[in-house]
């Protein structure tokens, strides 16, 4: 079946009526309370109603719990990204984007097959003007298995600059601690990849269960709440150059995960290799065609091929990491480990 976008038809994936809940899969209690605390923050434990785990209440908690702490428009990529049945007919992918005042894209896809497979794609990229991590959550679940990254993307080195990591890392170490405790280390990750993670990020693999489903997206609150916090706390860069360093580093950031990035595999299985690109760098990484113009090869020669191609390796190196390469203060051991 070819593949077309086309409008959401269920209110679930309308940017509007997303914004207008009044409900919500993960709190209960009564919304007529005199609290002044916003409804959204409630710590409940997910409806008996959600027996059958999905990924669509840890998209809608995260977009309610924005909305209590900035502006929150649709983005104009909404207009052209929105919902796309895959080639088999039966996969459909659906998209949602917006933007906020410190928030130059918030958006997620979120695929559902047939089979019982799940993807939530779910990243918030800062405006350069507000020097901020990268929220990121990557859940893909297949045949029993799920496979995880949850964190905050640092956009400068958190191994060798501990200024950085001192500024937005050191006071959620005790977060991050006891999700990776919960959640173990996933197995083999590689050096290349391992300069856009921080010390707290969460990268596991497990047999679905409840049990584990309801720490993944406790984790996932948690680290969308400390997040938003330090959005909250951000102040606008007055320095232009650091703007601009910001605004490179960034770029960095999405031309790797726009060539490097694991999903671009199964999206190319899903729709066919031109929609697959098109949703890749035009709405899952979009700023790597605007926010700068250095190639990937530019920012990543070791991967230039003898023709003057990018290898499809994915790393150079050819040191990965089988055990987590972090200790318990944040401190990089990765240097110690064979």
């Amino acid at each position: 079946m070819e593949c077309c976008f086309r409008p959401f038809s269920i209110a679930f994936y309308s940017p509007c009526a997303l914004l207008k809940s009044k409900r919500s899969n993960y709190s209960t209690g009564s919304r007529g309370s005199s609290s002044s605390r916003c409804w959204c923050s409630n710590d409940a434990s997910p409806s008996r109603e959600e027996s059958a785990f999905s990924y669509k209440k840890f998209l809608q908690f995260a977009l309610d719990e924005t909305k209590c702490q900035t502006p929150l428009n649709p983005s104009p990529l909404q207009g052209h990204f929105n919902s796309l049945l895959a080639m088999d007919g039966k996969t459909e992918l659906q998209m949602l984007s917006f933007e906020a005042p410190k928030v130059r894209l918030l958006r997620s896809l979120y695929i559902e097959g047939s089979d019982g497979m799940q993807v939530l794609d779910f990243a918030v990229f800062p405006t350069p003007e507000f020097d901020l991590p990268i929220f990121c959550a990557n859940f893909f679940t297949a045949a029993g298995t799920n496979i995880v990254v949850l964190d905050l993307n640092p956009l400068n080195n958190a191994i060798n600059q501990s200024s950085y990591k001192e500024k937005y890392y050191r006071h959620l170490l005790p977060l991050g601690l006891k999700y990776t405790q919960l959640l173990p280390w996933g197995g083999k990750i590689t050096s290349e990849s391992l300069r856009f993670f921080s010390p707290i990020v969460v990268w596991t693999k497990f047999p679905s269960s409840q049990d584990k489903c309801n720490i993944l997206f406790s984790a996932f609150r948690d680290y969308y709440r400390a997040w938003l916090q330090l959005m909250d706390q951000a102040t606008k860069e007055p320095d232009a150059s650091q703007v601009v360093y910001n605004c490179e580093a960034q770029h960095r950031y999405l031309t790797w995960r726009a060539e490097k990035d694991p999903g671009y595999r199964l999206l190319r299985r899903l729709v066919g290799e031109t929609l697959a690109e098109e949703i890749v760098r035009n709405f899952l990484f979009k700023g790597v065609n605007e926010l700068g113009s250095k190639t990937f090869l530019d920012y990543f020669p070791e991967y230039r091929t003898e023709n003057g191609g990018i290898s499809e390796k994915r790393s150079m190196i050819g040191k990965s990491f089988e055990s987590r390469p972090w200790n318990a203060e944040g401190e990089f051991i990765g240097n110690n480990i064979c």
